[in-house]
Protein backbone atom coordinates (compact mmCIF):
# COMPACT_ATOMS: atom_id res chain seq x y z
CA UNK A 1 0.00 0.00 0.00
CA UNK A 2 1.14 3.66 -0.76
CA UNK A 3 -0.32 6.98 -0.89
CA UNK A 4 -2.08 9.66 1.58
CA UNK A 5 -4.00 8.07 4.43
CA UNK A 6 -6.94 9.82 4.05
CA UNK A 7 -9.47 11.58 0.95
CA UNK A 8 -11.12 14.45 1.07
CA UNK A 9 -15.19 14.03 0.87
CA UNK A 10 -17.52 17.58 0.02
CA UNK A 11 -21.10 17.86 1.64
CA UNK A 12 -23.23 21.02 1.40
CA UNK A 13 -20.23 22.92 0.34
CA UNK A 14 -17.98 22.38 3.12
CA UNK A 15 -15.10 19.82 2.89
CA UNK A 16 -14.44 17.05 5.34
CA UNK A 17 -11.24 14.92 5.85
CA UNK A 18 -11.54 11.28 5.93
CA UNK A 19 -8.84 9.10 7.42
CA UNK A 20 -9.39 4.92 8.20
CA UNK A 21 -10.12 5.89 11.91
CA UNK A 22 -13.17 8.52 10.75
CA UNK A 23 -16.60 7.42 11.08
CA UNK A 24 -17.96 8.94 8.06
CA UNK A 25 -21.67 8.08 5.95
CA UNK A 26 -20.70 5.55 3.61
CA UNK A 27 -23.39 7.25 0.73
CA UNK A 28 -22.48 10.80 0.63
CA UNK A 29 -25.85 11.71 -1.91
CA UNK A 30 -27.78 10.23 0.57
CA UNK A 31 -25.98 11.68 3.48
CA UNK A 32 -26.83 15.45 1.98
CA UNK A 33 -30.47 14.50 1.99
CA UNK A 34 -30.04 13.62 5.71
CA UNK A 35 -28.41 16.38 7.11
CA UNK A 36 -30.57 19.01 5.27
CA UNK A 37 -33.13 16.99 7.13
CA UNK A 38 -31.71 17.66 10.51
CA UNK A 39 -31.30 21.31 9.47
CA UNK A 40 -34.63 21.73 8.31
CA UNK A 41 -35.84 19.86 11.49
CA UNK A 42 -33.64 22.43 13.81
CA UNK A 43 -35.67 25.49 12.42
CA UNK A 44 -32.98 27.23 14.70
CA UNK A 45 -35.32 30.45 14.37
CA UNK A 46 -37.68 28.61 17.03
CA UNK A 47 -35.09 28.84 19.89
CA UNK A 48 -35.51 31.16 22.91
CA UNK A 49 -32.33 32.58 21.92
CA UNK A 50 -30.75 34.23 18.57
CA UNK A 51 -28.11 32.18 18.53
CA UNK A 52 -28.42 28.90 20.45
CA UNK A 53 -25.33 26.86 22.08
CA UNK A 54 -25.58 23.62 20.29
CA UNK A 55 -24.15 20.13 21.38
CA UNK A 56 -23.45 17.29 18.83
CA UNK A 57 -22.83 14.25 20.60
CA UNK A 58 -21.48 10.80 18.97
CA UNK A 59 -20.15 13.71 16.71
CA UNK A 60 -17.76 11.66 14.87
CA UNK A 61 -15.56 14.01 12.19
CA UNK A 62 -18.05 17.09 12.87
CA UNK A 63 -20.65 16.73 10.02
CA UNK A 64 -23.27 18.20 11.55
CA UNK A 65 -21.12 20.35 14.54
CA UNK A 66 -19.74 22.52 11.29
CA UNK A 67 -23.10 22.34 9.33
CA UNK A 68 -25.02 23.98 12.07
CA UNK A 69 -22.29 26.11 13.08
CA UNK A 70 -23.43 29.08 10.78
CA UNK A 71 -26.75 29.31 12.74
CA UNK A 72 -25.23 28.74 16.51
CA UNK A 73 -23.34 31.04 19.00
CA UNK A 74 -21.28 28.00 19.38
CA UNK A 75 -21.20 24.08 18.58
CA UNK A 76 -19.75 21.91 20.42
CA UNK A 77 -19.03 18.28 19.01
CA UNK A 78 -18.31 15.68 21.65
CA UNK A 79 -16.44 12.54 20.02
CA UNK A 80 -14.88 9.04 21.82
CA UNK A 81 -12.27 8.37 18.44
CA UNK A 82 -9.51 10.95 19.08
CA UNK A 83 -8.49 10.82 15.48
CA UNK A 84 -12.16 11.68 14.41
CA UNK A 85 -11.80 14.23 16.62
CA UNK A 86 -8.31 15.59 15.19
CA UNK A 87 -10.11 15.56 11.74
CA UNK A 88 -12.98 17.69 12.66
CA UNK A 89 -10.53 20.19 13.73
CA UNK A 90 -8.74 19.83 10.69
CA UNK A 91 -12.09 20.02 8.94
CA UNK A 92 -13.50 23.36 10.64
CA UNK A 93 -10.08 25.30 10.22
CA UNK A 94 -10.34 23.89 6.36
CA UNK A 95 -13.54 24.92 6.20
CA UNK A 96 -12.87 28.30 7.70
CA UNK A 97 -15.31 27.68 10.78
CA UNK A 98 -14.11 29.53 14.03
CA UNK A 99 -17.55 28.68 16.25
CA UNK A 100 -16.91 24.73 16.31
CA UNK A 101 -15.48 23.09 19.88
CA UNK A 102 -15.09 19.52 19.41
CA UNK A 103 -14.41 17.41 22.58
CA UNK A 104 -12.32 13.72 22.61
CA UNK A 105 -13.66 11.57 25.21
CA UNK A 106 -16.58 9.24 25.84
CA UNK A 107 -19.79 10.82 26.22
CA UNK A 108 -21.51 9.64 29.33
CA UNK A 109 -18.18 10.33 30.75
CA UNK A 110 -18.10 14.02 29.35
CA UNK A 111 -21.92 14.58 30.46
CA UNK A 112 -20.84 13.65 34.38
CA UNK A 113 -17.83 15.58 34.20
CA UNK A 114 -19.99 18.18 33.52
CA UNK A 115 -22.74 17.41 35.80
CA UNK A 116 -20.27 17.50 38.86
CA UNK A 117 -18.66 21.06 37.48
CA UNK A 118 -22.61 22.19 37.03
CA UNK A 119 -23.70 20.87 40.94
CA UNK A 120 -20.31 22.91 41.77
CA UNK A 121 -20.66 26.27 39.74
CA UNK A 122 -23.35 27.98 39.13
CA UNK A 123 -21.36 30.12 36.27
CA UNK A 124 -20.78 26.84 34.08
CA UNK A 125 -24.26 25.71 34.53
CA UNK A 126 -24.94 28.74 33.06
CA UNK A 127 -22.61 29.15 30.26
CA UNK A 128 -20.76 31.83 31.46
CA UNK A 129 -17.48 30.95 32.71
CA UNK A 130 -16.91 27.53 30.73
CA UNK A 131 -13.65 28.41 29.45
CA UNK A 132 -12.46 25.91 27.00
CA UNK A 133 -8.50 26.69 27.64
CA UNK A 134 -8.93 26.72 31.79
CA UNK A 135 -11.96 24.08 32.21
CA UNK A 136 -10.72 21.16 29.49
CA UNK A 137 -13.98 19.18 28.80
CA UNK A 138 -16.60 21.11 30.72
CA UNK A 139 -18.81 22.94 28.71
CA UNK A 140 -21.65 25.51 29.25
CA UNK A 141 -25.32 24.71 29.22
CA UNK A 142 -26.60 23.82 25.70
CA UNK A 143 -30.01 25.54 23.69
CA UNK A 144 -30.28 22.69 21.39
CA UNK A 145 -29.00 19.30 21.29
CA UNK A 146 -28.28 16.84 18.90
CA UNK A 147 -27.27 13.34 19.50
CA UNK A 148 -26.47 10.68 16.99
CA UNK A 149 -25.36 7.45 18.68
CA UNK A 150 -24.07 3.83 17.51
CA UNK A 151 -26.28 1.43 16.51
CA UNK A 152 -26.80 0.45 19.86
CA UNK A 153 -28.20 3.69 20.92
CA UNK A 154 -27.41 5.56 24.31
CA UNK A 155 -26.45 4.78 27.22
CA UNK A 156 -28.87 5.08 29.40
CA UNK A 157 -27.19 6.82 31.96
CA UNK A 158 -25.88 9.42 29.21
CA UNK A 159 -29.60 10.13 28.32
CA UNK A 160 -30.72 10.79 32.07
CA UNK A 161 -27.92 13.57 32.13
CA UNK A 162 -29.48 15.15 28.66
CA UNK A 163 -32.64 14.73 29.80
CA UNK A 164 -31.29 17.08 32.92
CA UNK A 165 -30.19 19.93 30.65
CA UNK A 166 -33.81 20.27 29.93
CA UNK A 167 -33.87 21.73 26.06
CA UNK A 168 -37.22 22.28 24.42
CA UNK A 169 -35.65 21.24 21.75
CA UNK A 170 -33.40 17.92 20.36
CA UNK A 171 -33.01 16.10 17.57
CA UNK A 172 -32.13 12.05 17.75
CA UNK A 173 -30.28 10.58 14.52
CA UNK A 174 -31.04 6.93 14.49
CA UNK A 175 -29.11 4.37 12.84
CA UNK A 176 -31.22 1.60 14.27
CA UNK A 177 -34.76 2.76 14.77
CA UNK A 178 -35.23 -0.41 16.98
CA UNK A 179 -32.70 1.49 19.35
CA UNK A 180 -34.43 5.00 18.53
CA UNK A 181 -37.82 3.19 19.98
CA UNK A 182 -36.40 2.16 23.20
CA UNK A 183 -34.76 5.57 24.45
CA UNK A 184 -37.98 7.52 23.38
CA UNK A 185 -39.80 5.70 25.93
CA UNK A 186 -37.41 7.62 29.17
CA UNK A 187 -37.86 10.49 26.41
CA UNK A 188 -41.32 10.98 26.67
CA UNK A 189 -41.64 10.10 30.03
CA UNK A 190 -39.42 13.15 30.61
CA UNK A 191 -42.20 15.33 28.67
CA UNK A 192 -40.76 15.70 25.36
CA UNK A 193 -43.05 14.79 22.52
CA UNK A 194 -42.15 13.35 19.16
CA UNK A 195 -42.70 16.42 17.20
CA UNK A 196 -41.51 15.27 13.40
CA UNK A 197 -39.75 11.39 12.12
CA UNK A 198 -38.37 10.59 8.93
CA UNK A 199 -36.49 7.79 7.57
CA UNK A 200 -33.48 8.45 5.03
CA UNK A 201 -32.46 5.90 2.88
CA UNK A 202 -28.49 5.71 3.31
CA UNK A 203 -28.39 2.03 2.27
CA UNK A 204 -30.90 1.46 -1.23
CA UNK A 205 -31.81 -2.09 -1.28
CA UNK A 206 -31.64 -3.36 2.18
CA UNK A 207 -33.90 -2.81 5.16
CA UNK A 208 -31.62 -0.49 6.86
CA UNK A 209 -32.30 3.10 7.20
CA UNK A 210 -31.34 5.88 8.74
CA UNK A 211 -34.08 8.14 11.19
CA UNK A 212 -34.51 11.32 11.69
CA UNK A 213 -36.40 12.75 14.77
CA UNK A 214 -37.09 15.82 16.08
CA UNK A 215 -38.66 15.85 19.98
CA UNK A 216 -40.24 18.93 21.94
CA UNK A 217 -41.24 19.37 25.42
Amino acid sequence: LYGKDYFYEKLLGLNFKITPFSFFQTNSLGAEKLYEKIREYADLSNTAVEKPLIFDLYSGTGTITQLMSEVAKEAYGVEIIEEAVESAKENAKENGIENCRFIAGDVLKVLELNKAAMNQSGDIAEGNSADKEENGNILPRPDFIVVDPPRDGMHKKALDLIIRYGVNRLIYVACKPKSLARDLEPLQAAGYRVKKLCAVDMFPRTNNVEAVCLLEK
